[in-house]
C-alpha cells in the first residue's frame, strides 16, 4: 500500500496484531489495510471477539501493531513519540468508548469539559459547547449530577456528547448503540453522519448492529481478525 495522500485521515497498511496468550501467541489481526477519508464514515461490522476492539486502538494510536504501519493525519505512528501521539489523540480525534470511562469524581459537564480542556480550547467556550451538546442528546437535565447516578444508556450518551464536543476530524465509536434504545441509537448515528458530511469530518465506527449500514459511505466487515469486503 502507498503512502496516505492529503485526504486520508487514517491509514493500516498490512497490519497484523499479536497477544502473547500465554501458552500461545494470539493473532488479533492479520495483515489488516485500511483508509479512511475525509467526509466519509466507515462502519466495520462483526462480532464480539472479530478484533474490532483492537482495530480502533491501533486506528487511534493507543497501542502499536506487531507488524505494519498505522498512519494518522499522515504521520507514522511507530515514529511518534508518546508526546505526539498523545497531542493528536487530544485535538485531532474524538473518541467514543463501548465503556465510556466516564469519571465519577466530575460532575457530567467537567466529564465533557475537561477533554477539551486537554484540546487546549479556552474554558467558556469548552463550556458553551458542552452544555450545547448536551442538550443535542437529552443528557442537560445531569450537568451537575456524577455518572454514576445515571443510567447506561445515559452515560452513553454523555460519553457521544463529549466525543463530538471537541469538534475533532476524526471520529472513532466502538459500538456507539450498544446501551441505548433503537430510536437513541439510529438518532446518534444519524447526527454523527451528519457531522461527517457538513464539517468534512471523518467517522470509523465498529459495531454488530446491520441497522447502522444505512447511513455508512463504506461497510466493511471484520470476521477473526481479518476484514471482508462485500
Amino acid at each position: 500500500m502507498n503512502n496516505p495522500t492529503h485526504i486520508e485521515i487514517a491509514v493500516m497498511s498490512d497490519v497484523t496484531k499479536i497477544y502473547n496468550g500465554g501458552r500461545y501467541w494470539v493473532p488479533a489481526l492479520k495483515n489488516v489495510s485500511f483508509r479512511a477519508r475525509k467526509g466519509e464514515m466507515v462502519l466495520i461490522l462483526g462480532p464480539s471477539g472479530s478484533g474490532k476492539t483492537t482495530f480502533l486502538t491501533l486506528l487511534a494510536g493507543l497501542q502499536k501493531p506487531s507488524r505494519g504501519d498505522v498512519y494518522l493525519f499522515g504521520k507514522n505512528i511507530n515514529s511518534c513519540t508518546a508526546g505526539e501521539l498523545q497531542t493528536i489523540r487530544a485535538k485531532r480525534i474524538g473518541f467514543i468508548f463501548q465503556s465510556f470511562y466516564l469519571i465519577d469524581s466530575l460532575n457530567v459537564l467537567e466529564n465533557v469539559t475537561l477533554v477539551m480542556k486537554f484540546a487546549g480550547l479556552h474554558r467558556e467556550v469548552s463550556k458553551s459547547r458542552a452544555i450545547s451538546y448536551l442538550k443535542r442528546f437529552g443528557v442537560e437535565p445531569f450537568a451537575k449530577s456524577s455518572p454514576r447516578f445515571l443510567s447506561q444508556g445515559e452515560k452513553q450518551r454523555v460519553a457521544v456528547a463529549r466525543a463530538l464536543a471537541c469538534e475533532a476530524p476524526l471520529i472513532i465509536a466502538d459500538e456507539p448503540t450498544g446501551s441505548l434504545a433503537t430510536g437513541q441509537g439510529m438518532e446518534i448515528v444519524r447526527f454523527i453522519h451528519e457531522s461527517v458530511k457538513s464539517e468534512n469530518r471523518c467517522a470509523v465506527i465498529t459495531s454488530h448492529d446491520e441497522r447502522i449500514s444505512r447511513f455508512a459511505d463504506r461497510v466493511i466487515r471484520l470476521r477473526d481478525g481479518e476484514l471482508y469486503r462485500p
